[in-house]
């Protein structure tokens, strides 16, 4: 057998033994945990308090845009570590391809400000 067929057969074990971690410690969480459910362990909160309202409360979309604007900034912002660590072997071109990256990215925070995304309240 070929190495390239070989390299298939680590990663299907891999999976597999992975799969079977997974598994077995969801089985033992399962057999081990507590068993006796309460009225206070089906409320939304175990504060020892009797909700006063629902455990559904409406919020504005903009606390998920805000959070969802985060999100993709702060992964973009990981891809410039990568970058930074092999700049000098790729010079100029990864230059220019990391200042295209940013000001797009600058130009999608503008655009958020513009719209008045980043305003809290």
């Amino acid at each position: 057998m070929s190495t390239y067929i070989t390299n298939y057969y680590y990663v299907a074990a891999f999976a597999f033994v992975g799969a079977a971690f997974g598994v077995t410690l969801l089985s033992v969480a399962r057999i081990l945990r507590p068993k006796n459910i309460s009225k206070t362990k089906l409320e939304p909160y175990e504060c020892g308090m009797e909700p006063f309202e629902g455990n559904w409360i409406q919020f504005t979309a903009r606390y998920y845009v805000f959070a969802l604007l985060f999100l993709i900034f702060d992964v973009e912002i990981a891809f410039l570590y990568p970058w930074a660590t092999v700049f000098r072997e790729y010079g100029l071109t990864s230059l220019v391809e990391m200042f295209v990256f940013i000001l797009i990215l600058l130009i999608g925070l503008a655009y958020a400000w513009r719209k008045g995304v980043l305003k809290w309240l």
